[in-house]
């Protein structure tokens, strides 16, 4: 086997594997009846948990499957704290000083330094989802939902029947 048309194959690959999609699923989560401990599922369109303004009637980004329901319905996420201008954790610091004396032995030095990053507190946004059910007798939950950078977080949901939920994504 000659070694240059392997190499030549796995270096096409390779190229052909850095131009593939990202992935663009939904966020899946599970959501649980803090009574019955009954799980279901609850899943968000990926890019939908960011900030934004935009239309409070714009198409649902949420479903949750639980109990033989569906729900459907949108998030309102709200902006975190403010944001550094400078990278993650980088710290930089300017100094100059100097002494003098009679004689010669005066001196003058300037100096610089930058710190290494350090890892920053992670950035987390806090929010809302309103579902409904699509069919009569209409059920609701209103969940409040904390979600960092990356999509992923956790909250807290009321039926319009009283029962508490607990969600994870």
């Amino acid at each position: 086997m000659k070694l240059s048309p392997f190499l030549l194959s796995a270096a096409f690959a390779g190229v052909l594997a850095s131009c593939a999609p990202t992935v663009t699923g939904p966020q899946v989560g599970r959501i649980v009846n803090s009574v019955t401990g009954q799980e279901g599922t609850v899943s968000f369109v990926r890019g939908t948990l960011q900030p934004r303004l935009g239309d409070p009637f714009a198409a649902d980004n949420a479903t949750i499957r639980i109990g033989g329901q569906t729900y459907s319905g949108r998030t309102a996420i709200v902006n975190g704290g403010p944001v550094s201008p400078l990278p993650a954790g980088l710290g930089v610091s300017l100094s100059l000083g100097g002494t003098a004396a009679i004689g010669s032995n005066a001196a003058v030095g300037i100096g610089t330094r930058v710190d290494t990053p350090r890892p920053r507190a992670a950035v987390t946004r806090s929010g809302n989802l309103i579902a409904r059910t699509a069919s009569a007798p209409v059920l609701t939950l209103t969940c409040t939902i904390t979600v960092d950078e990356s999509e992923h977080g956790i909250g807290e949901c009321s039926g319009n029947d009283g029962v508490k939920y607990a969600l994870q994504f």
